[in-house]
């Protein structure tokens, strides 16, 4: 399957350009004629190598497209049309091509929800699935709306967490360098120094700092591939199913990195099973997709156990309390809406709960993190210091 550029003339002489996808160029031509054109140009696209990290497609840019292709479509325009405006104004050339490959996939009869299947790095599941429900119920722009206010939290819980990871990591990052530079430039020359002064003994720190930098100086290497294994060793072992459950759960369990993370477990599981059931998504297809959606093995493995409870006739309270993920008043309050019949707003309500406790617990969290982080620096800076300066105080004693 390769991908045509083609430019013809309606019947009413409006020029029209596109791209589309076909095995050869005599069947673009016999799709365009079909459809009542005239053909002036069908050129095979070259193929471009493009190096992308990730999908290519910010969830910021996703979010945008999503709200504006809402706005088209609730009022009154075709959805290739939306696709075509839409593709040819995104900034994002990634995202752009990926919207004209849709737009062609749709043209071609395929269903929106199908042709966004085959772009499973920018559409995940959610994504899919509620464009999916939406195109049977007939509300697809209700759903688009709920989905861009979807990933509109998602992108600001994720802010949160980098913005409370970024103080420390910068202040690593200083303490490496501070390091590196002590032991590179800075105690040689002390080292130098007190061997011109004579044989005198040193006292015990001040030899072992000198003598962490010689082996520094001299196998730098092996502490640079020590650290990179330690990365290449956890990587690999959060690729492999056992490893990464343990991974996992090691992340949930320290005292207050382990609080924060599961209170953003429990805002993402609630905001997306709400938003799934509020658009129509049966229950165990919604909770398939939350367990898939979780980003944390522990989690998935709790929620895709009390999914099998509840396919076995089971309320979703009792199997996921016996998860032992989510907090009790979390369980307790998806008990009151499955009595009351107001499951999706109850989710929602607590969505909206954990995501302040979230901001408020990231607040905390640097708050605790800054001055740890600055002993942390001090401690080492400071030690390094003082067991180089140590031979000169002990110096001034003994002339005194």
């Amino acid at each position: 399957m390769a991908k045509f550029q083609w430019e013809a003339t309606t019947r009413s002489g409006e020029k029209r350009k596109g791209a589309m996808e076909a095995e050869t160029a005599d069947i673009v031509e016999n799709r365009l004629r079909g459809d009542g054109m005239t053909v002036s140009r069908v050129k095979k696209e070259p193929k471009q190598i493009v190096i992308t990290f990730g999908s290519g497609v910010p969830p910021k840019d996703l979010q945008i497209f999503t709200r504006q292709l809402a706005t088209m479509i609730d009022a009154g325009l075709p959805l290739v049309q939306c696709l075509d405006i839409l593709a040819s104004q995104t900034p994002n050339k990634i995202f752009a091509r990926i919207l004209s490959q849709v737009k062609a996939s749709v043209e071609q009869g395929s269903t929106f929800s199908d042709a966004l299947k085959k772009h499973p790095k920018v559409f995940d599941d959610l994504y899919v699935n509620l464009v999916a429900a939406g195109e049977i119920g007939g509300i697809l722009d209700t759903i688009l709306n709920r989905l861009a206010v979807y990933i509109e939290k998602a992108v600001k819980l994720k802010g949160q967490i980098k913005s409370a990871m970024f103080y420390p990591i910068g202040i690593l990052v200083v303490a490496i360098g501070v390091i590196t530079v002590m032991l590179v430039k800075v105690i040689p020359t002390f080292e130098a120094m007190y061997k011109d002064m004579g044989n005198a003994q040193l006292p015990a720190p001040t030899r072992v700092v000198i003598r962490i930098s010689n082996s520094f100086m001299s196998s730098w290497y092996v502490y640079v591939l020590i650290v990179v294994g330690i990365f290449v060793g956890l990587n690999l072992m959060r690729r492999s199913e056992g490893g990464r459950v343990i991974f996992d759960r090691w992340l949930l369990r320290p005292p207050v990195m382990g609080s924060v993370l599961r209170k953003i477990v429990v805002a993402r599981f609630t905001r997306t099973l709400g938003t799934l059931l509020a658009s129509g998504v049966p229950i165990l297809d919604a909770l398939d997709i939350c367990a898939r959606t979780s980003g944390n093995k522990v989690v998935q493995q709790g929620i895709m156990r009390a999914r099998n409870k509840i396919a076995e006739g089971h309320d979703m309270a009792g199997p996921l309390a016996e998860s032992k993920v989510f907090p009790t008043m979390v369980v307790q309050m998806i008990g009151v809406g499955e009595q009351t019949g107001a499951m999706d707003q109850m989710l929602q309500k607590i969505a909206d709960f954990y995501e302040e406790e979230v901001d408020s617990a990231v607040t905390a969290m640097t708050s605790l993190i800054e001055p740890v982080m600055m002993a942390f620096l001090g401690v080492v800076v400071g030690g390094l210091i003082i067991a180089m300066y140590l031979p000169i105080f002990n110096l001034a004693g003994n002339i005194n």
